[in-house]
């Protein structure tokens, strides 16, 4: 299966870059997108399976509904309320979302960090 990840911004792309492999493409509105933006994302996307990764804000409810109106038979997946967007959710919350969406297999699981866990005696 061939699948696009349209999110809002850069920094949202360069988030989500870090967690899927190089098969899933991911393309940004760059903001609230104009009708020439949604027809550019539309060709892009092509026959890809689209999955709608947008903010749980104001903002990013609007570009999600533009977004469904091109793309009727989109995926859904969301962040958070409270999160400051994809770009500052955290790695395993999208993680989760990707998941639930059956995106498994194209996960990259960072590892564990040592940070967090395991323990320098």
């Amino acid at each position: 299966m061939s699948i696009v990840i349209i999110v809002e911004g850069k920094n949202d792309k360069s988030r989500l870059k870090r967690i899927v492999n190089d098969d899933i493409l991911i393309l940004c509105t760059y903001g609230t997108p104009s009708s020439l933006t949604l027809d550019s994302l539309k060709k892009k996307a092509g026959t890809r399976q689209v999955y709608l990764f947008t903010d749980n804000d104001s903002s990013g409810k609007r570009i999600r509904g533009l977004l469904r109106d091109t793309f009727p038979d989109a995926e859904q997946i969301y962040t958070r309320k409270g999160y400051a967007g994809v770009e500052g959710t955290p790695e395993e919350y999208l993680i989760q979302q990707l998941e639930k969406a059956g995106l498994e297999e194209y996960i990259v699981y960072p590892e564990p960090d040592p940070a967090f866990g395991a323990t320098d005696y």
